[in-house]
């Protein structure tokens, strides 16, 4: 494939454009890397070349590593040696481009992102072009990565550690302005200057020698320099706070750029493959890359969506309701830019539920992302009122009103009198099955749910439920609408909770149940936010309320009567809501105590109440079962058909209710573990803690044939 364009002109200035064929953006490959060391060679052994520069056909410069290409490498079990060898062969790429004894130029005509800009900075001189969107930046600290290819030692050298360093361990990406200012590049020009400004540069007959290879150049300090020693402290610690240790990749990149300071930049170069190698070949970089980047974008590319079902757009929308969910997708409804009509029983409920979208949009021209005529134009596609009859030709109409099965059905009635045949009619319901909800339906192979999630506008996952006589029409349809909103779609069959509202509240269930067994809450708090976590579980109830998991489960035993099992944290709930009137934050007390809205520590009583036993458990092992619980209940969900793909459950993991990103979902956080060790760590489990642990025969039939989650 080929992945370049190489020329000379009369002037004896190589130009080689990189233009990967049949790819929207160049990325790092091996054909790539093969390519571009031949023409860099063919540069250096023409005497006539005066020097080169590197530039793009492509709107964007490089993008960095192909992701994909990794992921199957570390799939098919990669180990640190080849990663080792898979890093040098980019560094020799490299170092073969900054020794060459030609002037090397990076002329970005857009993004240059990780090995993109690694490319960048291996070149003598960098010109950028002045656009917001040509973004600089080596980010590979989000995917679990340090940058393997030069990032870690030649950016400090051109920029300084303390720039370098925040740029690389908080994922930074600056556009050309900011980036010109910290140095990573050397000039910002209008798009036709670009060429015309690499070429002077060149022609002006600069230096062709790197600072670092020249006679005599003094490495750093290290711990020697006071600055140094202080930025080594602060940063481990900031670190140690953000990551509790689970994400090895920020500290080391602190150990490359560190060791590498003080050694001669070929060493230092072999020290960062080194490290490269260790995070490629660990489980927590497979884990980012194949949920947060591979799986991700291909559901936002709808790769599940249902085959041979035309491509459907859409022009109006109806949302029934417009409390904060209701009010959440008209906006970003009227964001995507389509014509929304945001029904409630009052006008002023209605009007309310307007006046959110212009808080937001307020903010966005606050900060500058909108101007305020854009602003009120997306406003201005949001109708407010009580008609029904305005909804006669919307394409699809999501309700979004209270979670009650009467109420639902009587606005479903309501809409679809007035609505088109073909229009698709979806629920927001978090909890309520889908099946039972479209018996109020007229065409019920028209009726799915679309669970989004608060706030909406903020929050880019929706659950897609399919109902019993939801067509694939129909599901096909609904995900074109939400990849119309620019958001995440994952695919999942009926069942009370569905997947995601099923999963989280094993979490919630699984915290009161600790503290019903005598564990300290504090305890139960930093278990749960030191596995990465955002929350504790008894703050999030208090955050929720109890009523709304107390009200899910007296809903639940009204439907199925003895059939249903009752969570184990049902005696905590029962008794915080009647014996203690303590329902959560919003009525000013729960697990917590609050004073003018304010969280001020644990209840006074609860010491009481659950009384803490003489012996405490390791926090590892409330750790193993906040998140085991988690991961035993997706494996369910799978098992019983409820996800119709294992990647849909990672992502909605991650995107849905936080469960942290180290693991690559709770699927992954499995075969992390290990399939055979998780079982016999949840059959031991379930010997002491009860039947909730006990792991379903498909997993056991996994573990024991060695089948994973993905290939």
């Amino acid at each position: 494939m080929n992945t370049l364009h190489y020329g000379v002109d009369a002037e004896g200035i190589a130009t080689v454009t990189l233009d990967a064929a049949g790819k929207p953006m160049n990325v790092v490959s091996p054909e790539f890397i093969a390519q571009f060391s031949a023409a860099v060679d063919k540069a250096a052994r023409d005497s006539s070349v005066r020097g080169i520069i590197v530039t793009s056909a492509k709107p964007a410069f490089m993008a960095g590593a192909d992701l994909k290409h990794m992921l199957g490498m570390m799939q098919a079990g990669l180990t640190e040696r080849d990663a080792y060898v898979f890093s040098q062969t980019a560094q020799r790429m490299h170092r073969q481009l900054e020794t060459c004894g030609k002037p090397v130029v990076a002329a970005l005509n857009g993004l240059a992102l990780g090995g993109g800009y690694e490319l960048a900075l291996a070149c003598h001189y960098r010109v950028i072009v002045d656009d917001p969107k040509a973004i600089v930046g080596l980010p590979e600290v989000t995917v679990g990565l340090l940058p393997g290819s030069g990032g870690t030692q030649r950016m400090p050298r051109l920029i300084g550690l303390d720039e370098a360093l925040a740029v690389m361990l908080d994922g930074k990406t600056p556009a050309p302005a900011e980036a010109l200012r910290l140095g990573m590049v050397d000039a910002v020009v209008s798009p036709a200057e670009l060429l015309p400004t690499a070429r002077a540069w060149i022609l002006g007959s600069p230096d062709a020698v790197r600072p670092w290879d020249r006679k005599g150049y003094r490495a750093g300090r290290g711990l020697l320099d006071p600055a140094i020693a202080s930025t080594m402290a602060a940063r481990t610690a900031a670190i140690a706070s953000r990551t509790q240790h689970n994400d090895p990749a920020p500290i080391t990149i602190l150990s490359a750029v560190f060791e590498g300071s003080v050694l001669p930049i070929d060493k230092a170069l072999a020290l960062e493959s080194k490290l490269f190698a260790r995070l490629l070949a660990g489980p927590v970089a497979r884990n980012l890359i194949r949920t947060s980047f591979v799986h991700k974008n291909e559901a936002a590319k709808l790769a599940r969506r249902p085959e041979g079902v035309p491509g459907r757009s859409y022009r109006k929308v109806g949302v029934l309701g417009a409390g904060m969910m209701g009010s959440g997708i008209a906006c970003v409804a009227a964001q995507a830019g389509l014509d929304v009509v945001l029904l409630d029983s009052s006008i002023d409920l209605a009007r309310n539920g307007k006046a959110y979208s212009a808080k937001v949009l307020d903010k966005a021209v606050g900060r500058g992302q909108r101007t305020r005529e854009q602003a009120d134009t997306v406003l201005g596609r949001i109708v407010a009122t009580t008609d029904y009859a305005l909804l006669q030709d919307c394409d699809l109409v999501v309700e979004a009103v209270f979670e009650n099965t009467d109420i639902k059905a009587d606005v479903t009635r309501r809409a679809e009198a007035v609505l088109p045949q073909q229009a698709i009619f979806a629920s927001n319901t978090s909890t309520l099955p889908i099946s039972r909800l479209a018996q109020a339906s007229v065409r019920p192979d028209r009726f799915i749910g679309l669970h989004f999630f608060s706030p909406v506008d903020r929050m880019p996952l929706v659950e897609v439920i399919v109902g019993e006589r939801t067509s694939d029409r129909t599901l096909a349809e609904a995900m074109d609408f939400v990849a119309r909103l620019r958001m995440i779609p994952i695919g999942v069959n009926d069942s009370r909770g569905f997947y995601t509202s099923r999963v989280f509240q094993t979490f919630i269930h699984e915290g009161m149940k600790l503290l019903e067994d005598g564990v300290e809450p504090a305890l139960v708090e930093n278990a749960a936010k030191q596995s990465g976590l955002p929350v504790g579980p008894l703050a999030l109830i208090d955050e929720t309320t109890l009523e709304l998991p107390w009200k899910i489960v007296q809903e639940a035993i009204a439907a199925e009567g003895d059939g249903y099992r009752k969570p184990c944290s049902y005696e905590v709930m029962r008794r915080m809501i009647e014996e203690f009137e303590r329902p959560g934050r919003k009525y000013g007390k729960g697990f917590y105590e609050y004073r003018d809205g304010r969280r001020e520590g644990f209840w006074a009583g609860l010491s009481a109440a659950f009384p803490p036993a003489e012996r405490q458990p390791t926090i590892d092992e409330v750790r193993k079962r906040l998140l085991y619980i988690q991961a035993l209940e997706t494996a369910r969900c799978l098992e019983e058909g409820v996800l119709r793909h294992p990647a849909d459950g990672d992502i909605g993991a991650l995107l849905g209710w936080g469960f942290p990103a180290w693991t690559g979902g709770t699927l992954s956080l499995i075969e992390t573990i290990g399939l055979s060790r998780f079982v016999d760590e949840c059959e031991a489990m379930a010997a002491t803690l009860g039947p909730r642990f006990v792991p379903p025969g498909g997993l056991k039939d996994r573990a024991r044939s060695g089948r994973h989650f993905y290939a």
